[in-house]
Order: C-alpha cells, then sequence, then structure tokens
C-alpha cells in the first residue's frame, strides 16, 4: 500500500478564478512588479526633487536629511531587487523553469514571517497600537474614535485585520510552490520522455532498414537426407 505525503494532499494544479497555478503565478508576478515599479518610481522623484522633504528648522533638517536620503537609497534598492525577483518569477512560470520561481518563494516565506512577528509583537505588547495613533497626524480619519476605543478592542481589530493578510498571504504562497512542482515535474516528465524515446531509436532499427533486410531462407537439405 502506498503511502502519500502530507504535501501531496495540498497539491492542486489550480487558483483562484479556477485558473491554472501557472496563471496565477504569472499575474502574481506581474502585479508585484508594477507595484514595485511605481514604489521605486515615487522614490526616484523623490531622490530628484528633495527641496519638498526639507523640514522649517534647519538643525533638523539637516540631520533627517541624511537619514532620508539614506533610507530612500535603501528602499530604492530593494525595489529594484524586488522587480528581479518578480520578473524571474514571471519568466519561470512562462517558460517552465523552476529554479527561477524559488527566489520570489523564499521572498514570500519572508515577508510572511514578517507579518507574523508583527502579529505576535502586537499580542505581547497590546500599548504600540496606542503608541502608534498617537503618532498619526491630526487629520488623520477617524482618529479620534479609533483612539477612543479600548485596547482590548484595538488588538482584536489588528490582530482579525492581520489574521486575514496572513491567510491570503498563505494562499499566495501554496500557489507559487504549487506552480514550482507543477514546473519541475513537467520538466521530469519531459526529461523522462526524451530518454525512453532516444531509447528507443536507438534500440529498434529503422523501418526501411528493417524491411530491406531479406529474411532467411531454409537451409538446404543434405545430400544424406536426399539418398535416404
Amino acid at each position: 500500500m502506498m503511502t502519500t505525503s502530507p504535501w501531496d494532499q495540498w497539491y492542486s494544479t489550480n487558483c483562484c478564478l479556477c485558473c491554472h497555478v501557472r496563471t496565477g503565478t504569472i499575474i502574481l508576478g506581474v502585479w508585484y512588479m508594477l507595484i514595485n515599479a511605481v514604489v521605486l518610481l515615487i522614490l526616484l522623484t523623490a531622490l530628484g526633487d528633495p527641496e519638498q522633504y526639507h523640514l522649517t528648522t534647519a538643525e533638523l533638517a539637516n540631520d533627517l536629511d541624511v537619514m532620508d536620503d539614506a533610507n530612500m537609497c535603501i528602499a530604492s534598492a530593494i525595489s529594484l531587487l524586488m522587480i528581479l525577483i518578480c520578473g524571474m518569477a514571471t519568466y519561470g512560470a512562462y517558460k517552465m523553469r523552476g529554479a527561477w520561481i524559488i527566489p520570489f518563494f523564499c521572498y514570500q516565506i519572508f515577508d510572511f514571517a514578517l507579518n507574523t512577528l508583527v502579529a505576535v509583537s502586537i499580542v505581547v505588547y497590546p500599548n504600540t497600537i496606542q503608541d502608534y495613533l498617537q503618532q498619526l497626524p491630526d487629520n488623520f480619519p477617524y482618529k479620534e474614535e479609533i483612539a477612543a476605543l479600548s485596547t482590548v478592542c484595538l488588538v482584536l481589530i489588528v490582530l482579525i485585520f492581520i489574521s486575514c493578510i496572513l491567510g491570503f498571504k498563505a494562499y499566495l504562497i501554496a500557489c507559487v510552490w504549487n506552480c514550482s512542482r507543477y514546473v519541475c515535474s513537467r520538466g521530469t516528465a519531459a526529461i523522462l520522455l526524451y530518454v525512453t524515446t532516444n531509447d528507443t531509436t536507438v534500440l529498434l532499427p529503422p523501418y526501411d532498414d528493417g524491411v530491406s533486410v531479406p529474411t532467411k531462407q531454409a537451409a538446404p537439405l543434405s545430400s544424406s537426407t536426399t539418398t535416404a
């Protein structure tokens, strides 16, 4: 009796909207590339026109300008790297190359781990939500109403919101993983088919050669048998 792996129970070639996991991975890669391209464009615009981000106080402005420029350069590099990783995933899913999808899958795992740590930190330190609300600008919509809620209610709302995000991210991770397995299995099947085809052509002679080979004639009877 053959035993199946627990991972095989979650393996499926379909994802949301009843499309193939390969198509879903391509759409996801293109979507992430567009988001990171917009972020990169905004960051490059901010670096190109830094006058809009200066503060009125000269002493604080000099300190924060260096930090802002450094942070913007790091964020720009991360956005450019993300565009490269998403492009590799899109290309790998389109050209059926599983190794190109692995970096994007690792990024999804890392992002999921970070969001999980955020949820854990909210549970351990619930007062951080109130501190974050106090740092919001005064014209932020519904700031006073949200700040009037109790800490327990705020923690529950934030945890429910983060849980929904984590569930959605886990589903996307499963889609990309299934796409990688599908591409790798198709590649293995193609290699086996190639080897089997080559072995067949070597072992079996061509049709023309087989037809042209004359059939063996029966050996002539010996003279002793004839005289008998």
